[in-house]
C-alpha cells in the first residue's frame, strides 16, 4: 500500500513538472512577460530561498532562458575578447558547458550596455544567440549539448550605443531585428532564417535608418499572426510569415527598446527617446493608421528601457528611474504611479502569483500586488547589481547578477 501512494506521489510530481511552462526566449513563453505557474517565492536574500548560485566567468546584461532543464544565458570574458554561451544545469546550478563564439576587438557601446546583451532562445532541440563581431552581426546554432550546428551573417550592424538583439521564434523561423544607423549605401533590417538550415527566408527593409533595439514579437490580433515593434521612428506590423506589412504608425518618437505586450486585443508600448510615451493601439488596421489607430496615448510617462507587463485589464510598468504605474489597458485612466526607490531599473516587468516582479539595477525585487491599488508586498535585496530580467518556470526564478546566476525557489 505504502508502495502505491509513493507511485502515485511520483506520478504526480512528474504530471506538475510536464506541464510546466519553460521560459525558452526573452519575455518567456509569450514574449510579454506573464507566467501562468504559480508557488513562486514572495520574499528572498542572497541567503533566503537561494536554491543555488553559480559565479560566471564572464560579464554581460543577457537574460537567462530555460528548456529541458537547462538555463543559457550569454556573456563576455572582457579579458580575452571571448564572447560564449554558456548552458547550467537547472536542477544544480552546475556548469555543463561554455562555447565561444566570437573573440574579437570589443566594440563601440553606451555605459549602461554590455558586450553580450542578447538573450539566447531555445526550441527544445536548439539554442539560437547572437553577438556583434565589428561591424558583422553573427547569429549562432548549437545544440543541446554545445555543438554548434551553424553560423551566418545578416549584415553589418552599426550604432554608438553598441549591439543587443535577442533572436525570436516563429514556427521554424528565427526572427532578428537589425534596426540601427546604418551608413550610405547600407539597409537597416529584419530577418528571418531557417531554424534548421540559417538559410534566409525573407528579409525586411527597414524605413527609416536609425538605431533601436526592440525584440520583435508575434503575437495574434484581427484574425492573424503579426510580428509587431516599435523602432526606427515608427510601430509596425508585418506578416511573420511573409515579412510584408500589416501596418505602420509614425513616431511617436526616435528610438526604442522594449517589447511590445498584448492584452484584451489592444497593443501596448512603451519609450523611448528622446522622449517618453505609453501608447495603445488597435492591431487591426491596413497602411498609415497613424490617425485612425491609436487608442490613448500619454507623452512624458513610461519608460524607455523596462518593457510593461499587462494583467487583468491593467498595465503596469516601471521607468528607467524607478517609478511605477499602472494604467487602464482600454482607456489610459491611470490607477497610480509611485517611486520604488532611486536606483535606476533595466529590467522588465513580470507578472506571476497574481504579483508584479519589478527588479532595479541594484538587485532588489519589488513585489507588488497586480491591482488598481498600489501594495508593495515585499522588496527583495539580491547583495549584488542587476541589469537583465528574470526568467520564471515551475516556481524557479532566475535572476542573472553582475557577477552571478541565481536560482531563487521557495524552500519546502
Amino acid at each position: 500500500m505504502r508502495s502505491g501512494v509513493l507511485v502515485s506521489l511520483a506520478l504526480l510530481l512528474f504530471a506538475g513538472i510536464s506541464t510546466a511552462e519553460e521560459w525558452p526566449q526573452w519575455r518567456g513563453p509569450r514574449a510579454d512577460g506573464t507566467v501562468k505557474d504559480s508557488g513562486f517565492p514572495l520574499e528572498w536574500t542572497d541567503t533566503k530561498n537561494v536554491k543555488w548560485k553559480l559565479a560566471l566567468p564572464g560579464t554581460g546584461h543577457s537574460s537567462p532562458v530555460v528548456s529541458k532543464g537547462k538555463v543559457f544565458v550569454a556573456g563576455c570574458v572582457e579579458a580575452e575578447k571571448k564572447r560564449v554561451l554558456y548552458c547550467v544545469d537547472r536542477a544544480t546550478g552546475k556548469l555543463l558547458w561554455e562555447k565561444s563564439a566570437v573573440v574579437s576587438g570589443l566594440e563601440r557601446k553606451h555605459g549602461e550596455n554590455s558586450w553580450a546583451s542578447s538573450t539566447p532562445a531555445c526550441d527544445g532541440e536548439r539554442v539560437f544567440i547572437t553577438f556583434l563581431d565589428a561591424p558583422q552581426m553573427r547569429v549562432y546554432s548549437f545544440d543541446y549539448e554545445g555543438k554548434k550546428l551553424w553560423e551566418k551573417n545578416p549584415g553589418e550592424f552599426h550604432s554608438v550605443h553598441g549591439f543587443c538583439s535577442p533572436p525570436m521564434l516563429y514556427k521554424d523561423l528565427v526572427i532578428i531585428n537589425g534596426d540601427q544607423d546604418a551608413p550610405k549605401g547600407k539597409s537597416a533590417f529584419i530577418i528571418a532564417l531557417d531554424r534548421k538550415t540559417g538559410e534566409e527566408r525573407w528579409r525586411i527593409d527597414r524605413p527609416n535608418k536609425l538605431r533601436s533595439y526592440c525584440p520583435p514579437v508575434v503575437i495574434e490580433a484581427a484574425g492573424k499572426k503579426q510580428l509587431v515593434l516599435t523602432g526606427s521612428k515608427c510601430v509596425t506590423s508585418y506578416d511573420p510569415d511573409t515579412g510584408k506589412q500589416n501596418w505602420i504608425i509614425d513616431g511617436p518618437t526616435e528610438q526604442f527598446v522594449s517589447s511590445m505586450v498584448l492584452h484584451d486585443g489592444v497593443l501596448l508600448m512603451t519609450a523611448g527617446f528622446p522622449e517618453h510615451w505609453i501608447m495603445a493601439i488597435k492591431p487591426d488596421g491596413s497602411g498609415n493608421v497613424t490617425r485612425t489607430h491609436v487608442l490613448w496615448s500619454k507623452k512624458a510617462e513610461g519608460g524607455y528601457v523596462p518593457s510593461p507587463v499587462a494583467f487583468d485589464g491593467k498595465l503596469f510598468l516601471v521607468d528607467d528611474a524607478g517609478v511605477a504605474s499602472c494604467w487602464d489597458v482600454k482607456t489610459g485612466k491611470q490607477y497610480w504611479k509611485e517611486r520604488l526607490s532611486g536606483k535606476k531599473h533595466h529590467a522588465s516587468a513580470v507578472v506571476a502569483d497574481g504579483r508584479i516582479f519589478l527588479t532595479s539595477d541594484e538587485g532588489v525585487t519589488f513585489v507588488l500586488k497586480a491591482s488598481a491599488e498600489f501594495d508593495i508586498l515585499a522588496k527583495n535585496p539580491l547583495g549584488e547589481r542587476v541589469f537583465s530580467s528574470p526568467a520564471f518556470s515551475a516556481g524557479d526564478i532566475f535572476i542573472r547578477g553582475a557577477k552571478h546566476l541565481w536560482c531563487i525557489s521557495e524552500k519546502k
